[in-house]
């Protein structure tokens, strides 16, 4: 190995641009740091959640392991900020009816569940554009839900012997590999843009309409199975789009990091 000599000036702006980057290594742990704390517009909208939950609670008597989830969601959801994403959360609570609702055959009452689950999902960009804080943390936090509340949806449905279980089992990985996708990416180093893709979009609108669309026929006491042999056949082309999609942004090079 040769050994060169660096002039002063050279050293001087090499300790100094290696301070900058540990300030900013710094800065990038202190924003970490602080962004988990207790969030004012979570621990409102956690209290509000909670509320029309323990009412839920009181009239229903859902077994423990539901109730509990409630309070995890409303623990969680109190340390994310923004308006937006304590909309995008009611579909994290809505899993909670939506898996009672969905065990026990009361279509009725579960496919409100599901369109106002639908209604939160059509609602939250908006408040996000209108309070003007569109963020990273809610496009990455909106598949998430989506992934929460459609696996409970489905899971209940299958336990009740409504759909086929590899059908729910379809929809489950549909939101979990991509999930998974991305942390293996983050944990590579990359920095991917973390929300939903156009194929990931699609897929959510065709499981909630289908979906929805049985547990509605079924509510309405109407033949559900023209629905259910359309969600056979949909839902996964939908998932496989998803993946294809997938792989095509995990093949992308890694792109070199700006400086500032």
């Amino acid at each position: 190995m040769r050994r060169e000599s660096v002039s002063g000036p050279e050293a001087v702006h090499a300790a100094r641009a290696f301070a900058f980057a540990g300030a900013d290594a710094d800065r990038d742990a202190l924003a970490t740091l602080v962004a988990m704390r207790l969030q004012r517009s979570g621990v409102i909208a956690g209290l509000a959640y909670l509320v029309v939950g323990l009412a839920w609670i009181w009239i229903t008597q859902p077994p423990l392991y539901l109730i509990a989830w409630l309070f995890v969601v409303a623990v969680a959801g109190s340390y994310i900020p923004g308006e937006a994403n304590q909309v995008s959360l009611a579909r994290a609570y809505l899993a909670v009816p939506a898996l009672a609702y969905a065990i026990t055959g009361r279509f009725a009452l579960l496919a409100v569940v599901v369109a106002v689950a639908g209604l939160t999902d059509l609602v939250d960009g908006t408040v996000a554009r209108r309070f003007g804080r569109p963020s990273q943390l809610g496009g990455a936090l909106d598949p998430v839900v989506d992934g929460v509340f459609m696996g409970a949806l489905c899971v209940g449905l299958a336990v009740g012997g409504y759909i086929p279980l590899w059908l729910a089992l379809v929809v489950i990985a549909r939101y979990l590999l991509p999930a998974l996708a991305g942390g293996l990416l983050i944990a590579s180093g990359r920095r991917p843009e973390l929300r939903h893709t156009l194929t990931g979009q699609i897929s959510t609108v065709l499981i909630l309409v289908l979906i929805g669309g049985v547990c509605l026929f079924r509510g309405l006491n109407q033949d559900s199975s023209g629905l259910l042999n359309a969600a056979e056949v949909v839902i996964p082309i939908a998932t496989l789009a998803t993946y294809v999609h997938l792989g095509f942004a995990l093949r992308r090079p890694i792109s070199a990091p700006t400086p500032g």
